[in-house]
């Protein structure tokens, strides 16, 4: 291949390392042109799937970062470009692969980082991003339900005592009221027990 050529393809595979969300690294062989045909529709729209050439796929990889992949790199390889969400595009590889046990998954770079087969494989089991916010607004709308509640309660209870109070103020009122009335009385009683006392001291003299 002309230098000319090979350098366009390593600009090409570094485009597409730098714009995917995933990068997952693959040994195809013994697979048929059908196959790989069929793992690269499961991918989604806008990923892709494509043979390359390991000398050229390494000095890409180093290019942005990523010479670690250079152990991967060995055998027939394939690469599996992935755009959007990298968790549905591992349950696609993952379910092809236990259908298709030929196809061998060596590792790739997920977000920037890159990982191993095995990590690439537990992507798979997590569920879907859209699953994991839904699960998330679940929580939340649950956790302002408590919070709510949580405000109401001391709410009414401020409610249940100032309604207790108003309504111990008038019972106050009318026995402080016939208090009152009480004293009143008492003091008059006191009153013409004394004129009388001194109407008879009068009537003595």
């Amino acid at each position: 291949m002309p230098t000319q050529a090979k350098a366009a393809v390593i600009d090409e595979i570094t485009e597409r390392f730098q714009s995917s969300s995933a990068a997952v690294l693959t040994e195809y062989r013994g697979l048929t042109v059908a196959q790989l045909t069929q793992l690269r529709r499961s991918l989604g729209e806008g990923s892709s799937y494509a043979v390359v050439k390991n000398t050229l796929t390494k000095r890409a990889a180093e290019q942005v970062g990523h010479a670690d992949l250079a152990p991967l790199l060995n055998g027939p390889t394939a690469i599996a470009f992935i755009e959007g969400d990298p968790v549905n595009a591992a349950k696609a590889i993952r379910d092809f692969a236990r259908a298709n046990p030929l196809l061998v998954v060596k590792g790739g770079v997920v977000e920037g980082r890159t990982v191993g087969a095995a990590e690439v494989t537990a992507l798979a089991d997590v569920e879907p991003r859209e699953v994991l916010l839904a699960k998330l607004a679940g929580a939340m709308m649950g956790n302002l339900s408590k919070a709510a509640g949580l405000f109401q309660a001391p709410l009414s209870q401020v409610a249940r005592l100032a309604a207790a109070l108003q309504e111990k103020k008038p019972a106050e009122g009318a026995d402080s009221a016939a208090a009152a009335q009480a004293s009143d009385d008492v003091a008059a009683d006191t009153t013409t027990d004394t004129a009388d006392a001194a109407d008879a001291a009068a009537s003595t003299d």
